[in-house]
């Protein structure tokens, strides 16, 4: 099982600016690399790692992302992002089995669910979504599939609010279960890339029995 410190920003204010966080994420290295193949019959890998950090109110993420080829043709809240080119943190902040999935494309497009599995995942109302800050070197506007050698990054801030079923308001000296994940369903070339193991016959990410831990220290 894979486990990630994650450190505190020093931050000059509670809400800091976008590029702010994305610099001070560059700051703490290569970062952490989605390279596990789980699945046979999908053995593409993209080059992804992520960066993580917190502060006093939000946790932030910033994933580095080169691959084959992008898409980004979901632009509202809550579409399947999974079909574009995905990124995906899944997260359960206690032992009560209940996790979020935070799932977001390559122009910032964020779907939000939670659940204790996919049998009773549901989406997250549209105005918790909007509260997670995001910057992309992509753009806003949505894009058809592009081939090439193609190399994008993008920064959340997620309020400790946006996990709406729990009561956090500190997370310092607290570990997290979460996996973090890379994928493209209908890209040319679809793939499924893991931070943690996933043992399943078929690819599923919505299994938090194989998360593994982050501890804020």
């Amino acid at each position: 099982m894979r486990v990630i410190e994650v450190r505190e920003l020093n931050l000059e204010t509670v809400c800091p600016g976008m590029p702010e966080v994305s610099a001070r994420l560059d700051e703490l290295g290569k970062g952490h690399r989605i390279d596990r193949i789980n699945w046979k019959d999908f053995d593409y890998k993209p080059e992804a790692r992520f960066n993580i950090a917190y502060g006093t109110e939000e946790i932030y993420i910033k994933y580095y992302i080169r691959e084959k080829g992008t898409k980004a043709e979901k632009s509202r809240t809550n579409e399947m992002v999974c079909e574009d080119s995905c990124v995906e943190f899944f997260v359960s902040p206690a032992e009560d089995g209940i996790y979020y999935n935070i799932e977001s494309n390559p122009i910032g497009t964020i779907l939000m669910g939670s659940g204790h599995g996919r049998h009773d995942s549901v989406m997250a109302d549209s105005g918790i979504v909007d509260n997670i800050r995001r910057l992309t070197t992509m753009g806003s506007q949505p894009f058809a599939e592009i081939k090439g050698d193609i190399s994008w990054s993008l920064t959340l801030a997620i309020p400790l609010k946006t996990f709406f079923r729990h009561n956090i308001d500190r997370i310092k000296g607290k570990s997290f279960r979460a996996n973090f994940y890379k994928c493209g369903d209908k890209l040319s070339v679809p793939h499924y890339v893991t931070w943690n193991e996933v043992k399943t016959e078929k690819p599923d990410y919505h299994r938090p029995e194989f998360f593994g831990i982050l501890k804020f220290i």
